[in-house]
């Protein structure tokens, strides 16, 4: 049994990662300060975590979350596309005050194992599909907002490795790849065309065949990951992985926009007409990791697309008057 602290544990990954830990018999102390977090997300293990409220860029509330801890994964940032555009400065605050402000608490506290939850957007447009872990990690624009998560992210990946050859024993860095599920904001791109089809089928506005605007032409691609994948993904790296190593966590199904558009329409039993619009300036048109790495390690993927996203479906149906209330 080991004791885990888990920044950004209320999130929506972090929180599957927390029950995933319990369940497996370890000890968990999550810090958030739950802005985007919701701790009722955990309700179901109530008790049996520890919750400190706080903010990562707080260094005393930091140090305090980092005592007798035997491994910290750090996922605490702030995600959701639209804020890359509209709050670029905090977003890299929080990335670069986080991940000192962490760093420092472990070294302090002892802590000798460290994993860093990174992201794909350090690729920002790979020059090879899928995308392996040696591709380069690019700023293309410092004058576009929305390279501030990017940005962030690299920071942190650069002092994770160099901290990591001096203070610590094992330093981990994992790289998500478009992860969704229940129970996720809705500011992602599943949730939104989800809530976008229910609303114009309420509405009344759908009659067998909805017009469904969207960003972009329709054929930017993405490979979408179930959560409980990520998480066992994620777990097989903890307990497989290697010093200084970075894996890709994801799915190497690649799926464009529309074609995504039209498997969640069939959950509503409707047909999608893929309305085209403006694509945001710096958006990625295509992105599929290699998970070779991961795969090397044992990791399975389980939960097909298809069966992801009607698990997905049905909890935003069951939910959307909240999301709807939020947006």
């Amino acid at each position: 049994m080991k004791h885990y602290l888990v920044t950004g544990g209320t999130g929506f990954i972090g929180s599957s990662l927390t029950k995933s830990l319990i369940k497996q018999g370890h000890r968990v102390r999550i810090l958030d300060n739950d802005s985007r977090g919701e701790i009722a997300r955990l309700k179901d293990i109530e008790g049996k975590f520890e919750f400190i409220k706080g903010d990562i860029r707080d260094k005393e509330v930091v140090e305090k979350a980092c005592q007798k801890i035997d491994c910290i994964i750090h996922l605490a940032y702030i995600n959701g596309t639209e804020y890359f555009y509209t709050k670029p400065e905090l977003i890299l605050e929080v990335g670069v005050k986080g991940i000192i402000n962490i760093l420092d608490g472990s070294i302090k506290h002892k802590v000798k194992n460290f994993i860093l939850v990174s992201s794909s957007e350090v690729y920002q447009t790979p020059n090879i599909i899928p995308t392996p872990e040696t591709v380069a990690m690019v700023i293309p624009d410092p004058f576009n907002s929305r390279y501030s998560y990017g940005a962030g992210k690299i920071i942190s990946e650069i002092l994770a490795i160099n901290y990591g050859r001096k203070f610590f024993n094992k330093v981990m860095i994992v790289r998500p790849h478009n992860v969704y599920g229940p129970n996720m904001r809705f500011e992602h791109v599943i949730p939104q065309l989800t809530l976008r089809i229910k609303k114009i089928i309420g509405d009344k506005k759908g009659k067998g065949v909805i017009r469904l605007p969207i960003q972009g032409s329709g054929k930017e691609t993405r490979a979408y990951m179930y959560i409980d994948d990520f998480t066992d993904g994620l777990l097989t790296v903890l307990d497989k992985g290697k010093h200084l190593e970075i894996y890709n966590i994801g799915t190497m199904q690649e799926i464009t926009i529309s074609q995504l558009a039209e498997e969640i329409g069939a959950c509503f039993n409707v047909k999608i007409k893929i309305v085209p619009g403006k694509l945001t300036k710096g958006s990625t048109l295509r992105r599929c990791p290699d998970i070779t790495k991961l795969k090397k390690l044992g990791f399975k993927q389980k939960t097909s697309l298809k069966d992801g996203l009607q698990k997905t479906i049905e909890w935003y149906n069951a939910f959307a008057h909240l999301q709807f209330k939020n947006d």
